[in-house]
């Protein structure tokens, strides 16, 4: 069979035919009486195998490789395939994302395309001064996307970077919601106490409504999180994880901060007092009764101060010393 011929039934073109030639990948065999070279029924079945395994990716010396070296296993070179195809695989994803972002931005001039990337590449810095600056540049015109800064803020460690990150989310109100709320159902700990973190800085009332939601993580460094942003914001829902919090000693300054605020805001002081005096008597842990103790000075209302009272009896001087203090102050 002629080149031309071979073409046709294998849909290879002519040229690529003479570039198997050249390359020794599949050399017709025959000649015809005119002298012309004539593929035979195996350099047919040659060239086949040859499209077959380019179809899987590899290169022309791998498929040479292939075919021609008896060391040569399948498992080798089809693994190695797998990984150079996984990572090209991400690599586009990456490229896909990033042109949806420009997309979405609307940009008028490819001034503002340049702006974007600039400010995307600079937030997958390295550097967190890099990163932080690219977050803080956004008001000299060139905004970054939502769902780049909920990305970034879901795994930014530095914290100069995500403070900068929580009031550039903040400022988008309700727009990045919806990716901060998937980011609640992560596997990773870490990244659903971010998200709410983050949520917490959005002040609108779609945010209080997934705060109430990571309130129930089963973690409670997610717990936490959510019951300070609740407690800023007057919801009488977080009293119970505050209480705890000042209990066990997790961010107790804050959290009883927070009760105060909800006290002044019209739940129950005689209820959270009365938790609290419960929890005192339940108790022998110097250190939790000392927070607890402390913490009373945070409630307004006379229960707060009758329990204020009571506690300058204390056996534990300290206790009794702090009571008085707070009473006197």
């Amino acid at each position: 069979m002629l080149i031309g011929e071979v073409s046709r039934q294998s849909g290879v073109s002519t040229r690529m035919l003479r570039h198997y030639d050249r390359l020794g990948l599949v050399e017709p065999t025959g000649r015809t009486s005119g002298g012309y070279r004539e593929y035979s029924a195996a350099d047919i079945r040659r060239l086949f195998r040859v499209e077959c395994l380019r179809t899987l990716g590899l290169s022309l010396t791998e498929v040479g490789q292939a075919l021609d070296e008896p060391g040569s296993t399948p498992t080798e070179l089809v693994g190695e395939l797998i990984r150079h195809t996984r990572a090209r695989i991400t690599a586009q994803e990456e490229l896909l994302r990033k042109l949806e972002r420009v997309e979405a931005a609307a940009p008028a001039q490819w001034g503002d395309v340049i702006g974007l990337v600039t400010l995307l590449r600079a937030l997958e810095s390295e550097s967190g001064a890099r990163r932080q600056q690219a977050v803080l540049a956004q008001h000299r015109g060139t905004a970054l996307p939502v769902e780049s800064l909920v990305e970034a803020a879901l795994s930014e460690n530095d914290p100069n970077v995500a403070g900068a990150l929580l009031w550039s989310l903040a400022r988008a109100g309700g727009a990045g919601l919806p990716d901060l709320a998937a980011g609640l159902d992560s596997p990773d700990i870490e990244v659903r106490r971010r998200a709410t973190v983050a949520i917490g800085a959005v002040p609108v009332a779609e945010a209080t409504e997934l705060l109430r939601r990571a309130l129930g993580d089963r973690e409670v460094a997610v717990r936490d999180r959510a019951a300070l942003a609740l407690g800023s914001r007057r919801v009488a829902e977080a009293v119970p994880a505050l209480l705890d919090m000042v209990a066990a000693g997790r961010s107790d300054v804050d959290a009883a901060e927070a009760l105060g605020l909800l006290a002044e805001a019209g739940a129950s002081a005689g209820d959270m007092v009365r938790r609290m005096r419960d929890t005192l008597a339940d108790t022998a842990d110097a250190a939790t009764r000392l927070r607890i103790t402390q913490a009373l000075a945070e409630i307004p209302g006379d229960a707060a101060r009758q329990a204020l009272v009571d506690l300058t009896g204390d056996t534990d001087r300290t206790i009794a010393g702090t009571a008085a203090a707070i009473l006197r102050r």
